[in-house]
């Protein structure tokens, strides 16, 4: 399979007043590969980096040294970015607006012809599980609902790459295996899916491969089953042991 994303030493240093060099390294050396159809979980405590590398990937922030690439072109060239769908951690969106609405407005943003909009919209909102509620606005959502929504808005543009950051944070049991079981269709349909997330469990039943991040470095990546070894006999106790948590016997 081809590499849809990679990055080749990328380090990314911060200007910072807190220390005594005047600048804060965020992520160095990381090298990640990620291929195509694949599902990756991308692991971290607060302040590994993985949102710097979401920002890189995305053109918000430019590395200091080393490279990345999406879809063997650089991340730096706007072309990179054409064929990805995006959900932030927190979304903001005019709840005023219904699903069907807000849809057909990122519609007309990728500048796809009406006809066919509908037909995505349609496809989306049933992906999703929506349908029903197409015509309510976003306001009246549960939390869950409006993750949903916005996984459709990432899916619009009919991308063959998802870039999710946290897609399952602060939902309950049931909204966590709906957007699951959504990443597990994504897959199925041969999207590529890239994720970060805190929730080890969900992690391990969808992700093909993860990488581990901490403190700016890259400590592990690989299929899950390959880190386990025999006192660490699931993704967090790998987890764990690889950020420096102090084993409870």
């Amino acid at each position: 399979m081809g590499l849809i994303l990679r990055t080749e030493n990328l380090r990314v240093e911060y200007r910072s007043r807190e220390s005594k060099t005047g600048s804060k390294t965020a992520l160095q050396g990381l090298n990640l590969q990620v291929a195509s159809g694949e599902v990756f979980g991308f692991l971290g405590p607060n302040g590994a980096g993985k949102t710097t590398t979401m920002n890189v990937l995305l053109g918000y922030v430019n590395p200091t040294a080393g490279a990345a690439y999406l879809f063997d072109v650089n991340v730096r060239d706007p072309i990179a970015r054409q064929r990805i769908g995006y959900l932030p951690e927190l979304t903001y969106y005019y709840k005023f607006l219904t699903a069907e609405e807000l849809l057909r407005f990122y519609a007309r943003i990728f500048e796809i012809p009406g006809p066919e909009a509908q037909k995505r919209i349609d496809h989306l909102l049933k992906l999703v599980e929506l349908e029903h509620a197409r015509k309510r606005p976003i306001r009246t959502y549960s939390k869950g609902m409006q993750q949903r929504v916005g996984l459709a808005q990432a899916l619009i543009n009919n991308p063959d790459l998802l870039l999710l950051d946290e897609p399952t944070s602060g939902l309950d049991p049931l909204g966590r295996m709906k957007v699951r079981e959504i990443i597990q269709r994504l897959k199925n349909e041969g999207k590529t899916v890239f994720f970060s997330s805190h929730e080890l469990g969900e992690v391990e039943t969808v992700c093909d491969r993860v990488a581990i991040l901490h403190q700016g470095e890259l400590k592990a990546q690989g299929r899950i089953a390959d880190l386990l070894t025999a006192d660490q006999t699931n993704l967090e106790q790998v987890f764990l042991k690889i950020v420096g948590y102090p084993a409870h016997s």
